[in-house]
């Protein structure tokens, strides 16, 4: 009996974990769903909305190659609950704001916080998490950061549409509250640092691990799609005339991850990555391309069935994958990357989709941008047969 306990998943400390994470990111993608539509409201250029969640991804992106060097010489806890803080109080300025040039340092400061404290809470759940069970845990935490995500945008445009982006801004205050007081319980466990040895490029060592590359890279294109998702499902909504029921999209996506979290997490434990990516990546591709054909709402709402599949299983399988290739000391640096690589994907997505849906429209763009899906899938399955290339000759000594 004491054996099975040591590899129980729900402790309390991870569930802790859980409910904070998804707060947190509830009030932050919130805020990335609202600011490209104030903005692009007050600016009458949807560019400029799209720059909102450029300056802020690529905040976030230059900041976790240094949270992940100093980890092992912060205190955890304290720098979480402070940066948390620091992120209250960025909200409070935005109230009233309508200076381009203000909003965006905001949005750098928001972005520059939200890369450490993703970062902190990723590693702390992944301490947490058993070996054996180390995709039904972060599938888990995906779960809660994607239900945030996916929730985030969909508050947001009820709220624009429907009240005023100070009312977003008051609710998002008020989220970050409650996840101040959730890590206020966060046990800080001091136990002896996982440190590199202290050599030459160091540094390199504790930002980046190669062999947690090819699952960041990939997770890179998929979230351009998804970029293309949050910063413009709300123009296509408009330009079909579906007015605030496009908001569902991101509700039966988090339908649909509900459904499958829990079965793709044990899938993954039990059989491997590959039986989750191929048919993951079929269902994402049609998802796009019904978008691009998408003039009822009936036909919005199959389409985020399909993509909503897609997004609840890729996330959260690509970071176990990138986990679970590196050493444990690295499990920092491996969420780090992988958080960092969705972030510059969703930078890449807002600025060059707002590009081309500029120039060829909402549903165009999305059939565009079900082709890096299919590049995903073809990167994929190269690496394989490489991976079975080099194991060949082995397997045929043995």
């Amino acid at each position: 009996m004491e054996q099975q306990g040591t590899t129980k998943l729900w402790t309390l400390q991870y569930t802790l974990i859980i409910i904070t994470t998804f707060v947190f990111f509830l009030s932050l993608q919130a805020l990335l769903g609202g600011f490209p539509a104030f903005v692009a409201g007050i600016t009458e250029d949807p560019s400029k909305g799209g720059l909102m969640t450029t300056s802020f991804m690529l905040a976030a992106i230059f900041t976790r190659p240094f949270i992940g060097i100093l980890m092992h010489k912060l205190n955890v806890k304290k720098t979480l609950i402070f940066t948390m803080i620091f992120v209250m109080a960025t909200i409070a300025i935005s109230f009233g704001q309508e200076t381009f040039s203000v909003l965006i340092l905001l949005r750098i400061f928001q972005g520059i916080s939200f890369g450490i404290i993703t970062t902190l809470l990723a590693t702390l759940a992944t301490n947490l998490i058993p070996n054996d069970k180390i995709g039904e845990g972060i599938g888990y935490f995906g779960m809660a950061t994607s239900l945030g995500t996916t929730f985030g945008p969909m508050v947001a445009l009820t709220l624009v549409h429907s009240f005023s982006f100070n009312n977003l801004l008051a609710l998002t205050f008020g989220l970050m509250v409650f996840a101040i007081a959730g890590s206020l319980f966060i046990i800080n466990k001091e136990k002896a640092p996982a440190v590199l040895p202290v050599k030459s490029g160091s540094l390199l060592n504790y930002a980046f691990d190669k062999r947690a590359f090819l699952p960041c890279i990939l997770v890179c294109l998929f979230y351009i799609t998804f970029s293309g998702i949050v910063n413009f499902i709300d123009g296509l909504g408009s330009a079909n005339h579906f007015g605030g029921k496009v908001s569902i999209f991101f509700l039966i996506i988090a339908g649909m991850m509900i459904l499958t979290r829990p079965l793709s997490g044990k899938i993954y434990d039990r059989m491997g990555h590959k039986f989750l990516i191929y048919p993951a990546s079929i269902s994402g591709i049609i998802g796009l391309l019904i978008l691009t054909f998408t003039h009822s709402f009936s036909l919005l709402c199959i389409a985020a069935i399909f993509y909503g599949v897609a997004y609840s299983v890729m996330q959260p399988t690509f970071q176990a994958w990138a986990v679970s290739r590196v050493s444990p000391e690295k499990k920092g640096t491996a969420n780090a990357m992988s958080l960092s690589f969705m972030d510059l994907g969703m930078a890449i997505g807002a600025g060059t989709l707002g590009n081309v849906v500029h120039h060829i429209g909402y549903n165009a763009t999305y059939g565009y941008s079900s082709i890096l899906i299919i590049l995903l899938g073809i990167i994929y399955l190269a690496s394989s047969f490489v991976a079975k290339g080099i194991n060949k000759p082995l397997n045929h000594s043995i």
